[in-house]
């Protein structure tokens, strides 16, 4: 259980889409106006997240990796089929864009018409794609070994893109308020905020998730030294007992 929760935290605040990686940079700045319509597009990014990266990774582990298709026949084990990677990734997020693009105009026509041209976009988000791509490298590190591991980086490295694009969109809804040097209205001032709050994650990077699943060693007791009792000598008892002697000896 330990393991998904280190992927979920890592993949939001450590290793985040936006402030770690800058992926998917044109949408953040373009839908980060309104809270409400930042929220739809980061619902929307996780959505096709969560479908097309545990997708590409099935893609990858029964087609496109070393001996992926050895499943199917033998002889075929050592067919490399890697340099079709981008190719079968980009169809899959392109697929998914489309679905997510026709519900949201069926069930939510208000949010299609205020996010424009950038729902579309969601195809070529190079942070759907990088996903995807983050997904195999790890994959082939043995970061992530199993289809639940994938899945939870899915929805993690999504629900980050969401966090970051909401937290800027809030910043810019006050900013409407502040009397912004003209140079710096418009993305200027954005610009300079994302490099601020790319700082402020960058504080995460120092905690090791490792560390708070470490078992605390068991202290080993050492007996104690055993203690010798050592009579005690009277030091007055033993100067009478040396001049009596001495007496005696003058008397003889």
């Amino acid at each position: 259980m330990f393991e998904y929760i280190n992927i979920f935290l890592k993949s939001v605040f450590i290793d985040n889409m936006i402030f770690a990686y800058f992926l998917g940079m044109c949408s953040f700045l373009a839908v980060s106006k309104k809270v409400s319509t930042a929220i739809g597009l980061g619902i929307a990014v996780i959505f096709v997240q969560v479908i097309t990266v545990p997708l590409n990774y099935l893609i990858y582990h029964y087609v496109l990796g070393a001996g992926a298709l050895a499943w199917l026949d033998p002889s075929l084990a050592e067919l490399d089929l890697s340099f079709l990677t981008f190719i079968l990734f980009i169809a899959s997020v392109a697929t998914m864009v489309q679905l997510v693009e026709m519900i949201v105009e069926k069930f939510a026509p208000s949010l299609y018409n205020s996010l424009g041209i950038f729902l579309p976009l969601i195809a070529v988000n190079c942070a759907i794609l990088g996903g995807s791509l983050f997904m195999q490298q790890r994959v082939d590190g043995g970061t992530y070994s199993s289809l639940g591991h994938v899945i939870t980086f899915g929805f993690a490295s999504g629900f980050g893109w969401l966090i970051a694009i909401v937290a800027l969109a809030a910043i810019r809804e006050k900013m409407e308020y502040s009397n912004v040097l003209a140079p710096l209205r418009g993305l200027g001032i954005t610009f300079i905020l994302t490099g601020l709050m790319a700082i402020g994650f960058m504080s995460f990077g120092g905690i090791d998730l490792n560390a708070l699943n470490k078992k605390p060693e068991a202290k080993v007791e050492t007996p104690a030294p055993a203690v010798v009792e050592t009579p005690v000598v009277d030091s007055v008892q033993v100067a009478v007992d040396s001049v009596k002697v001495d007496s005696t000896q003058v008397v003889k």
